[in-house]
């Protein structure tokens, strides 16, 4: 009975450590009883150390992306009218990939920094025809891609680098998202376009990639095993990039699988899982 009690005051202690902060998760709600599910899974050795890398995540709720998306708007806009760029020659340009946040992010800039009426111009990534004559028309100007997370950059590169042949004329290019990865940043070093971001995550702030200095080799490599055992083929998320940020309406695919779960959760659940380890 001691023990139960005990077992249970535990669990509260942990979850009253992080409920807060991921409150909004619109995937699935971080609730008292889904957080000592997954945790609870875990061998009670290693229940501290998972618990730990949970508290090392990155957490962007709604109100904080439309935030840092309309200050970094407003921020390059200044930029870009000191250069002779108004409203009137920009083209914000949402990415229409499956899955893809783009569109969602592209609504909330739009509504959040009330830029509508300002006589620029919206337009998805697949007209082409209209992207092209759009271009023509303008002559000059700047195109805005929008989102709000890049991993290693490649759905980014292709959709652009597929949309460059349609440019006609001379247009500056920006990437303006809230987040984007050290290896997407490289990526888009080398096509020209610039970004546009709050945080550059690196490859040392990911506590299970393999050059970062935070854990030690022990714990690491305990936490990685456990992701294996969870799935051995995508342990550590897309490529390997065992990301730590996740957004309040979804959990990117490169986030280590110990916080996502399997998917359709009937192995092993996690706290923060994608809406696609649910189905």
């Amino acid at each position: 009975m001691l023990k139960k009690i005990w077992v249970t005051v535990k669990y509260w202690h942990y979850y009253l450590l992080v409920y807060r902060r991921f409150s909004g998760y619109k995937p699935q709600p971080v609730t008292f009883q889904s957080f000592k599910k997954w945790l609870s899974q875990f061998d009670q050795k290693d229940q501290k150390i998972v618990f730990n890398l949970l508290l090392g995540v990155t957490y962007l709720s709604e109100k904080e992306t439309e935030s840092i998306l309309v200050k970094l708007n407003e921020r390059l806009i200044e930029a870009l009218e000191k250069k002779g760029v108004t409203y009137k020659n920009i083209i914000y340009v949402q990415i229409h990939d499956p899955g893809s946040s783009s569109p969602v992010m592209l609504g909330m800039l739009r509504d959040g920094a009330r830029i509508e009426r300002k006589g620029c111009y919206f337009i998805d990534s697949k007209d082409t025809r209209g992207f092209s004559e759009l271009t023509s028309k303008l002559e000059t100007g700047a195109i805005i891609y929008v989102d709000d997370f890049s991993a290693s950059g490649d759905q980014f590169v292709g959709v652009r680098n597929f949309l460059a042949q349609y440019i006609i004329g001379n247009f500056s290019e920006f990437f303006l998202l809230p987040v984007i990865c050290e290896e997407a940043n490289y990526q888009l070093g080398r096509t020209g376009v610039e970004t546009v971001s709050r945080i550059v995550h690196s490859k040392a702030d990911r506590p299970l990639h393999p050059h970062s200095p935070i854990l030690d080799k022990a714990t690491k490599e305990r936490l990685i095993g456990i992701c294996r055992k969870i799935d051995p083929k995508g342990a550590l998320g897309y490529r390997g990039l065992a990301t730590m940020i996740i957004f309040y309406r979804n959990s990117p695919n490169s986030v280590p699988v110990v916080l996502r779960g399997c998917v359709r959760q009937d192995k092993w659940v996690g706290i923060l899982p994608r809406t696609t380890d649910l189905s």
